[in-house]
């Protein structure tokens, strides 16, 4: 298990699952998480931020997405705010913006209401705070 983690950040729920699956059940599955989280090869904090992290640079994955995904891993709600703290706001926003930019060249809609609304829910289901998405695109069309 040492070695399954070491290979990358897991979660508590993914070392759990995988001891599920090799037949370890009850007390020796959370006597070999306590080992792990003991020598280090399993850390809550650290294993949010690399997954915020990552979502963000290269799914370009919004904060809301981010931390639902991170909750279907039961971390900790200190542990999700750790792990989003990672994300640059400059960054996001660029990220948010391009994101807008890319889809407003990709939809083909002469109307211009339809259009916004096309690109603002694409934005918003990548996980991105609605406030924002509307901000920016009452910004491309005034």
């Amino acid at each position: 298990m040492s070695r399954y983690c070491a290979y990358q950040e897991r979660s508590q729920k993914e070392v759990r699952n995988k001891l599920y699956e090799l037949g370890f059940y009850g007390d020796e599955i959370e006597e070999l998480i306590v080992e792990l989280i003991a020598e280090n090869f399993l850390n809550e904090e650290r294993f949010a931020k690399a997954f915020a992290g990552g979502k963000f640079r290269v799914k370009k994955w919004g904060r809301n997405k981010i931390e639902m995904a991170l909750k279907q891993h039961n971390i900790s709600a200190y542990c999700i705010k750790k792990g989003l703290e990672e994300i640059d706001e400059g960054d996001y926003m660029d990220s948010l913006e391009g994101i807008i930019q890319k889809k407003l060249e990709a939809v083909h809609e002469s109307n211009p209401f339809i259009k916004k609304n096309k690109v603002a829910q694409f934005a918003i289901s990548k996980g991105y705070e609605p406030e924002l998405v509307w901000g920016i695109l009452k910004g491309q069309f005034d």
